[in-house]
């Protein structure tokens, strides 16, 4: 929900259409559940053995020979299933959406889809930038009037019979045809031109073809990952690879975490358990670890170490939780 009100701003200053927003929105959902499965995978768990214990089934299972792992089975299962499929979306959904979102988010902030010219109308294109144009066609335009008051020191104002909206790398340009200018500063300034170019707004510092890990393809990213040109980024490039390819592993491993805290607890036959508040709190922390290590990675060597403890990690969960 932050996601989606942090982008309220392009329906309220960018006055576009609520089927832009909305498709705009839908490209932030696998983004989005690639971050949120693992805490989903772990609340299912924790809900659902929980309340096995509270109606004592589990306590049923165990005393007809089931082991605590083949009681935690499912939960396995279903770690296994969304690992998997965390996977699939980190590795192959997400780059693509996310260079979807980035491409449209540019387009509707500086490209065509951002400008939206009324007839006999004066539009603010950006701050000191008004635009007033007599008839519109598209992105033809007729009897423009552009009043451009960026620079306060050199203010102008255009005429111009004929005009047209084209989209640059800088972003919207106007071309203006057979009119007239003037300006002021030091001195004025009036002349006639046949053709006219001028930007209609400036691209944000990072503009359209930043270096964003997210919305590279992996291969891609593992490529640049020994390029000596993304040098600067590495520390960048490996916390997205961690993000892709191991933290689709902490399904399976909260899932584990939590099975083996209730069920363990749950043989100690006590009436008040505190089970559900300790696999919270394991659950926590070993995120905020996870989190923490992924931010801190430099280098290949601290990738390899960090997937080691992860795998050996899961290995001891699994251990205690078949220990008879």
């Amino acid at each position: 929900m932050m996601q989606i009100m942090s982008m309220m701003k392009f329906l309220l200053k960018y006055g576009i259409d609520l089927g832009s927003f909305l498709g705009l929105t839908s490209l932030m959902i696998p983004f989005i559940a690639s971050i949120i499965v693992p805490f989903v995978c772990f609340i299912a768990v924790i809900f659902v053995y929980n309340k096995l214990i509270s109606d004592n089934e589990i306590t049923v299972m165990a005393a007809s020979g089931l082991s605590p792992l083949q009681i935690a089975r499912p939960a396995l299962f279903i770690g296994v299933v969304l690992t998997v499929l965390n996977l699939v979306l980190n590795i192959f959904i997400v780059p693509r959406t996310q260079a979807l979102f980035y491409d449209t988010q540019w387009n509707l902030q500086y490209g065509m889809a951002h400008m939206k010219l009324q007839e006999s109308a004066f539009t603010e294109i950006s701050d000191g930038l008004v635009v007033y144009v007599d008839k519109v066609s598209g992105y033809d335009l007729g009897q423009v009037m552009l009043s451009d008051m960026r620079d306060q020191d050199s203010p102008s104002m255009i005429f111009a019979e004929k005009g047209k909206l084209v989209s640059t790398i800088r972003g919207l340009s106007l071309v203006m045809l057979n009119g007239s200018l003037q300006a002021s500063g030091d001195q004025m300034v009036t002349g006639t031109f046949e053709t006219f170019d001028m930007d209609l707004n400036v691209v944000d510092k990072e503009g359209n073809n930043s270096f964003r890990v997210r919305r590279i393809p992996t291969a891609d990213l593992i490529r640049v990952a020994f390029d000596a040109a993304t040098k600067k980024q590495h520390k960048m490039i490996l916390s997205e690879l961690c993000n892709r390819f191991l933290s689709p592993l902490m399904n399976l491993i909260l899932a584990a975490l939590c099975a083996t805290i209730l069920l363990r607890s749950s043989l100690l036959r006590r009436r008040t358990s505190f089970a559900p508040i300790v696999a919270v709190a394991a659950m926590a922390a070993v995120m905020a670890l996870y989190m923490s290590a992924t931010n801190m990675i430099g280098s290949l060597t601290g990738f390899a170490i960090l997937s080691a403890s992860l795998v050996l990690l899961l290995c001891i969960i699994l251990t205690v939780l078949a220990k008879k």
